[in-house]
């Protein structure tokens, strides 16, 4: 018998290097308990169904999937496992996603109505646990309907005169695809045998369709080594974008900058700095999760500029009616080199640095590194002020940072993976070191040459 506030356990994906801040998030804001997985990236934790809307609005997960079994046998797992529970949460989450898409759209599309909901919508909406027993008990797998008109190639005659009589009688079967995520090197089998073994186990055990493209249940077939986790996807696409609209060539992901906001612990009334915010992320990031401090972002590209007042617009628009009053952020276009701050007076600097990967050059960040921890030395409050600062120019980046040991301790680094390279998050203690009394920052000129400010622009579009 399904209920309501029954416990269920749910996995999620996170930026990697981030599970241990993610299960934090978890345990403040859920009060549960994550386990952080061996394969890094995944957490896991359990819930009562009642919660599930909350899990949905936790900043640091990317996707989410409810788990059916663990550390099990992948032969013949179909008909061995218990999939009531898990199909009664993907249901629920149906009807949560169903809703949100009812509240943005007056007026919804017939595909909206079959549960193509804009994954974007983040909307509050009703989590009265009546209302959504209600719509549970409504919810039958069989309504929860797609396109069926396009087939594979190989479609036999047997399967369309199968789906006739399917639709005949008034039942249309579930489409479904196995993803399967394998990660060691001691398995005698690929990704794709594995999931299509799989497949066709659960396609016999339930009668559904195998679709790859067009498909309403996506199940997950997680192998690490000899652990195996098999669950039920309930996100689309993944949760880190959802406060960016406007999006640059180097768009950091929204789970990241909140993996980086948590390092820095913000504090009631803190002075936050983004010295290079390209699309805005970590300051929108921050001003949605922390409204008691005050963040202040800058870039020296005006496009990377009017890319972050749009996606501020945006965030304004959805939240206070567009009105921007009380919002504790600002974005403003500057010279990194040469902030137009007072010494001293900021309490906490975050930023996403140039790579000189995608954009700009490592040869210019050699320039460039020493001057940007010499400014932000400058303003950051010395014995009290952090800096956290995320880059792939390593060896550059621990270069710039020997030099100015006078005013910069590295208290730890936390590695990340971003968008396949690997990169640190380098967190930083101010010395009390006063600024203008150490070799590193005597007689240095404060403005950028040319070849720099080239490769700040460079790095932010």
């Amino acid at each position: 018998i399904w209920v309501l506030d029954q416990t269920v356990t749910i996995g999620a994906t996170v930026p990697t290097g981030f599970e241990h801040t993610a299960a934090e998030e978890v345990l403040e804001k859920l009060e549960a308990t994550a386990r952080v997985s061996k394969n890094r990236g995944r957490i896991y934790f359990d819930i009562t169904t009642d919660k599930l809307l909350k899990v949905h609005q936790l900043k640091s997960l990317d996707n989410l999937f409810v788990v059916e079994e663990m550390q099990i046998d992948w032969q013949e797992l179909a008909n061995k496992l218990p999939w009531t529970n898990a199909l009664e949460v993907w249901k629920l989450n149906n009807s949560i996603k169903k809703k949100k898409g009812r509240r943005k759209r007056t007026n919804p599309t017939k595909s909206d109505q079959c549960g193509n909901v804009d994954a974007k919508s983040t909307d509050t909406v009703p989590s009265d646990p009546e209302e959504l027993c209600e719509d549970l008990e409504a919810l039958e797998v069989k309504g929860n309907q797609r396109d069926v008109s396009s087939q594979p190639e190989n479609y036999s005659e047997t399967e369309k005169h199968s789906e006739i009589q399917d639709q005949e009688s008034g039942v249309t079967p579930l489409k479904f695809r196995v993803t399967c995520n394998r990660a060691g090197d001691k398995h005698c089998f690929a990704s794709n045998d594995a999931a299509r073994d799989f497949g066709g186990a659960v396609q016999e055990f339930f009668q559904w369709k195998a679709d790859m493209t067009k498909f309403d249940v996506e199940v997950l077939l997680n192998i690490h080594n000899n652990e195996v986790v098999v669950g039920i996807a309930l996100t689309v696409e993944s949760l880190h974008r959802r406060n960016i609209t406007h999006f640059g060539p180097t768009t950091l992901r929204s789970t990241l900058a909140y993996g980086m906001l948590r390092l820095c612990k913000p504090q009631v009334s803190d002075v936050i700095v983004d010295p290079m915010c390209g699309t805005g992320a970590i300051p929108l990031e921050g001003v949605m999760e922390w409204q008691n401090s005050f963040f202040l972002a800058g870039d020296n590209n005006g496009t990377a500029v009017s890319r972050s007042r749009s996606n501020i617009k945006h965030i304004l628009k959805r939240t206070h009616g567009g009105s921007f009053s009380g919002l504790p952020l600002d974005i403003v276009q500057w010279d990194l080199c040469n902030l137009p701050m007072r010494s001293s007076s900021v309490d906490i600097i975050i930023t996403d640095m140039p790579f000189g990967k995608r954009m700009g050059s490592k040869k210019k960040n050699w320039e460039l590194y020493p001057l940007c921890l010499r400014e932000m030395a400058r303003v950051c409050k010395p014995g009290t002020g952090k800096a956290v600062l995320l880059t792939q120019d390593k060896k550059c980046f621990l270069k710039a940072l020997s030099q100015m040991e006078g005013l910069w301790w590295k208290l730890h680094t936390v590695w990340v993976n971003v968008g396949g390279l690997h990169a640190g998050v380098f967190v930083l203690k101010r010395t009390a070191v006063v600024f203008g009394t150490t070799p590193e920052d005597v007689m240095e000129p404060h403005t950028a040459t040319g070849s720099q400010k080239e490769s700040m622009k460079d790095g932010s579009l």
